[in-house]
């Protein structure tokens, strides 16, 4: 088995079963370029590598054209909206210090007031990017650009300090790229897209609150009703309760067409034939709000504008606004949170310009949807294209919005708010909840009487993410000092060699017994499923034995099983020569009248399948463990584990040979840490920030393991994600995705 075998000294790499092979020279001063012009040597410790093989070019674009050109001039004729700061008395001042003379007026009733508006024609000249006159006091504008989405730039998507390389723009990835973003709960990642379940697959959540529809029915839950929205692709929600028929009134928007102010109906969930007529409140309103107003209204590619207006011209509006928070992704603002109304007084109001594609070709960012945006409304947090493209290949992020290492932009609010965005947890970190849990935020966007989607939304991931437990170790059976000498603090260090492990550390770490013999490891990932190397394996499964808890290798101790095998699965397209596609499933053999392969052991539990290739990145700390040789050049008697990094460009290292659809290299490339002969198959496991362990790769081949400048090939779990669902099924591995 590939152990990570390693002595106090090093950890080498298994491979190939052979004697002879072709290597490379050791160096102490390794320099890639250097390296790859040189003759090949021999050695003692040697590591199979594989034959030749055609190179995989790293970057594929799509084939229908991605962005357009790529000039980046500012056109002369786009002028920008001037802005109107807000003085502490509530009255706007323009960046000249000029105040507009009309202030807002104070509502008069409960119900419907006479509240100031903007004239129709002074509004639509400052919706869209205009040229700010200079003119008198009285000509200036009182409503405030929140944002915009008409053209600033001409041509393509050009990077900036904030984007990423135009290779990642080029893969047009949106919130349906379930590689980068998680699927809500009513969606599930196939194929790397984000595809509507049925409804039935939500499941029914403890204290879930029932939904009424549109179309007057009842649904148990807000991932249901959700569900048939995604289908059909139109808004279905009306409000949370149970109050459905044909006399409740419904959730409506509507935009005005003189002023473009948002409305919404509100109905009573727990009051009958009753509801509330609001205006709504500009405090938190913005484009990806906007969006979902205008997608409401008909409008497919959501708004061009969102804004904040002040009074001016009388009209009779009602005199109660709420504010809204919405993701983008919504198909009405009745699905996205509502806090509670509040008097409008001298509170700014929404208004919102629906979409209109612009005139010339002029574009400062295209949405994969087809949308014009300006570059400043890229990487900023907040769904802009309403297809969430903007926020998908950064490098930084605008405005205080939070960079995930996947680079995707998400909000501040997005902290601490008990949902993971970021694939690895990153937003949901202690360091993150507490630093959250620090900001002020408003009284009244607390709390309110509304019931709120995105909580509903929480209780329903929790309880599907709650039906697989993988990836967290039983603390109960494990010294804490394990865990302590494993934690971040010390992981962000190299470890110099393996050291011999606990006991019961390393839970989904297998023994693969061969006739007798133990020459490869593999992981428990859960069910009567082990993953482990395909050229470890072969179509007899009688021959193989499966060992759990085994941590001296020639005796079984107090917590070892040993199951059998029932079928072996090789992957179809897997090269004995390149060591391409070197993956293989192991089926267990279940217990007699049972649907289990093995009794509950607190010593067994299953690691995590990723599914996403860009969940991990370059230098992530993680781990290695198996039995195989020692910097002395022998198998080790008990298990060993040791920390390596995950290494970037390791065609520079073995050139054509390496494949980046489905290999992966981690070490230490001064040597010291490496996989070895006897730990083929076995785990390279990385956890996430909340402390999760997925199974990231699997020990496959490399040369020279312990020397500079070599490190160990590894077979990327994520790329096969779909392949070993097939097969397990989706409750096996989706911790994320049921």
């Amino acid at each position: 088995m590939r152990s990570a075998g390693v002595s106090l000294f090093l950890l080498c790499l298994p491979f190939v079963h052979s004697e002879m092979m072709e290597q490379r020279p050791t160096t102490p001063n390794f320099n890639p370029k250097w390296l790859s012009n040189q003759d090949e040597s021999s050695t003692d410790m040697q590591r199979t590598a594989p034959t030749a093989k055609p190179s995989t070019p790293q970057w594929s674009s799509n084939q229908d054209g991605s962005l357009t050109d790529k000039q980046g001039t500012e056109p002369t004729t786009k002028p920008s909206t001037p802005q109107w700061p807000s003085n502490q008395d509530g009255s706007l001042t323009d960046k000249q210090g000029t105040e507009p003379t009309a202030k807002p007026s104070t509502p008069q009733g409960p119900d419907n007031t006479n509240i100031s508006f903007p004239d129709p024609q002074e509004q639509e000249s400052t919706s869209k990017p205009s040229t700010p006159q200079k003119t008198g006091p009285t000509a200036q504008p009182t409503n405030m650009m929140v944002n915009s989405s008409a053209p600033t730039t001409p041509g393509t998507n050009e990077t900036d300090e904030f984007s990423g390389p135009q290779e990642c723009w080029d893969k047009k990835f949106t919130r349906a790229s379930c590689d980068l973003v998680f699927c809500p709960p009513w969606e599930r990642c196939i194929g790397g897209h984000c595809s509507c379940k049925t409804p039935y697959l939500c499941p029914a959540v403890e204290n879930g609150v029932p939904v009424c529809g549109r179309d007057n029915r009842n649904y148990r839950s807000f991932c249901q009703v959700m569900a048939v929205s995604c289908r059909t692709r139109r808004p279905v929600m009306s409000h949370f309760g149970v109050n459905c028929g044909d006399s409740q009134p419904k959730f409506s928007t509507s935009i005005d067409p003189e002023t473009r102010v948002v409305k919404v109906f509100v109905p009573h969930a727990r009051r009958p034939n009753g509801g509330d007529q609001l205006l709504v409140c500009g405090e938190t309103w913005d484009m990806a709000a906007a969006n979902v107003a205008c997608k409401e209204n008909g409008n497919p590619l959501g708004a061009m504008t969102a804004q904040r207006i002040k009074s001016k011209k009388p009209k009779r509006f009602p005199g109660s606004c709420v504010n809204v928070r919405c993701q983008g992704y919504e198909t009405s603002l009745a699905e996205c949170v509502i806090y509670d109304k509040v008097w409008i007084g001298t509170k700014s109001i929404a208004t919102a310009t629906c979409y209109e594609a612009p005139s010339d070709t002029a574009c400062g960012f295209k949405c994969v949807n087809g949308k014009c945006v300006s570059r400043e409304q890229t990487c900023d947090g907040v769904d802009d294209c309403g297809d969430r493209s903007d926020e998908m290949c950064c490098k930084a992020c605008r405005n205080g919005a939070v960079l995930c290492k996947t680079g995707v932009c998400v909000p501040k609010d997005a902290l601490g708010d008990k949902q993971i965005d970021c694939l690895d947890g990153e937003d949901e970190s202690p360091k993150q909840t507490l630093a959250n849990e620090q900001e002020w935020v408003p009284r009244q966007l607390r709390n309110s009487d509304y019931i709120s989607p995105k909580n509903e939304t929480a209780k329903t991931r929790e309880h599907l993410e709650s039906r697989l437990e993988c990836g967290v170790p039983n603390m109960d059976i494990v010294d804490d000092e394990v865990f302590e000498e494993r934690g971040r603090s010390s992981r962000t260090k190299r470890v110099v060699g393996g050291i011999p492990s606990k006991p019961t550390q390393i839970q989904w770490q297998i023994a693969l017994e061969d006739n007798g013999k133990i020459d490869c490891g593999g992981a428990y990932i859960g069910g009567c499923w082990v993953l482990t190397a395909a050229h470890c394996v072969r179509p007899n499964p009688s021959a193989f034995m499966v060992k759990f808890s085994l941590w001296k290798k020639s005796s079984a101790q107090g917590t070892t099983d040993i199951v059998p095998v029932k079928n072996i699965q090789i992957h179809p397209k897997y090269n004995a020569s390149s060591y391409e596609n070197d993956i293989a499933l192991v089926q267990l053999e279940k217990l007699p009248f049972s649907d289990k392969c093995l009794e509950d052991n607190p010593a067994v539990r299953a690691v995590c399948v990723p599914w996403s290739t860009e969940l991990f990145r370059i230098n992530h700390t993680c781990s290695i463990s198996g039995w195989g040789r020692t910097a002395e050049g022998k198998g080790s008697r008990v298990l060993l584990w040791a920390n390596v990094s995950l290494i970037d460009n390791c065609g520079n290292f073995y050139g054509h040979r390496f494949n980046e659809d489905g290999m992966l290299c981690a070490g230490d490339l001064e040597g010291k840490v490496d996989s070895c002969q006897g730990d083929d198959g076995g785990p390279l496991v990385c956890e996430d920030e909340l402390g999760v362990s997925y199974l990231w790769g699997i020990v496959s081949w490399g040369e020279k393991c312990g020397q500079p400048g070599f490190p160990g090939v590894y077979t990327q779990v994520a790329h096969y994600f779909e392949w070993i669902r097939l097969h397990t099924g989706w409750p096996a591995v989706t911790k994320f995705n049921s």
